[in-house]
């Protein structure tokens, strides 16, 4: 847990410095606890695709250890999986990626849906990843959508290079009509649909001050039990994409119906993770996921965190230690395999 909060951030000012980079800062502000803090790769490249969108593409760790990929989520960033990255760098080839239009990212030149994020990842592991490696895959969110969509428009080379998956607080569809971040959306007394569509598709900065940190507290994160230090660097992640980009995927995420056709073609062993307190992609919209894949026979296991929708920041001890019980079990070590043998 952060125990301590943002050095400075409280009445740090972005005043003064290009939008580059005061979203570059706050990409990578300073946090007492480590584990939050940006680590420099040992590499960045950089992953070109079909339309001229150019992705950021960052390597931690060693080169000829077992791959995990990461990718993010909406109007996040690679920063955004820091502590996994922190935690992880040291055993594994940590790769992540900024989506287009996200990030140091690009947008391209084409419409912005499913089939564009599959072919996103589909240009990073061909451009970046060792053809002789299988990865373990880790999606959050929008990431989580990706690696569906991934799954099943480019379902060979998802064969081929994965070894195991994990979706995390993530869906096929429905979020114009399930999600409940917003308080008279989906509530008891629902609003109209334009509204939900309204408030997020308007390109409006997003401020950094106390209200705001509370409101993603309480409505993104589990707010009994995320401290407002949790709130300052997801809401940091979230500054950082420019609204304009915020505003167009957000558009494109509501539109969103791909229904379980990606779960059902994923042909290797996933976990689910979701939040319980989730309230912008509700617990409901993973168990369906789950559900399909152990109809498939693909589920590893359903993972419940007693968070909202930032799983990876609110209990990031227990969600790094189920990415390394699944990079063991799909990259077991010389010795364990020498034993089995």
């Amino acid at each position: 847990m952060i125990s301590t909060g943002v050095l400075g951030s409280a009445r740090h000012t972005l005043a003064g410095f290009s939008p580059a980079e005061a979203r570059r800062r706050l990409r990578n502000r300073v946090y007492v606890d480590a584990l939050f803090n940006s680590r420099e790769p040992e590499r960045t490249s950089w992953a070109v695709t079909d339309d001229g969108a150019r992705l950021r593409v960052v390597h931690h760790g060693p080169a000829n250890a077992p791959v995990l990929i990461l990718v993010h989520g909406w109007s996040c960033c690679v920063e955004y999986w820091n502590p996994q990255v922190n935690a992880l760098a040291e055993r594994y080839h940590v790769i992540a990626y900024d989506q287009r239009g996200h990030g140091e990212s690009t947008w391209g030149h084409r419409k912005f849906d499913a089939d564009v994020l599959a072919d996103d990842l589909s240009a990073v592991v061909s451009q970046t990843v060792p053809d002789t490696s299988k990865a373990v895959f880790v999606g959050h969110s929008m990431g989580g959508i990706t690696l569906q969509a991934w799954a099943h428009r480019h379902r060979d080379q998802a064969e081929s290079r994965a070894a195991a998956m994990i979706l995390a607080n993530t869906t096929w569809g429905g979020i114009a009509t399930e999600s409940r971040v917003l308080p008279l959306v989906n509530g008891p007394i629902k609003a109209p649909l334009w509204l939900l569509q309204m408030a997020l598709s308007v390109p409006i900065p997003f401020p950094g001050d106390r209200l705001t940190r509370s409101l993603i507290r309480h409505r993104v994160l589990n707010g009994r039990s995320a401290t407002i230090d949790h709130a300052a660097f997801v809401l940091a992640m979230t500054r950082s994409c420019t609204p304009s980009s915020r505003a167009k995927a957000a558009v494109a995420l509501l539109q969103l119906a791909m229904g379980p056709t990606g779960a059902e073609a994923i042909s290797v062993p996933t976990t689910v993770i979701g939040g319980r307190h989730d309230l912008l992609l509700p617990h409901a919209m993973t168990q369906r996921i789950a559900h399909a894949l152990s109809i498939r026979g693909q589920l590893d296991r359903l993972v419940v965190l007693d968070t909202g929708h930032a799983s990876n920041i609110e209990a990031a001890d227990d969600f790094t230690a189920e990415i390394h019980r699944v990079m063991d079990a799909a990259s077991p070590t010389p010795e364990l395999v020498e034993t089995a043998s």
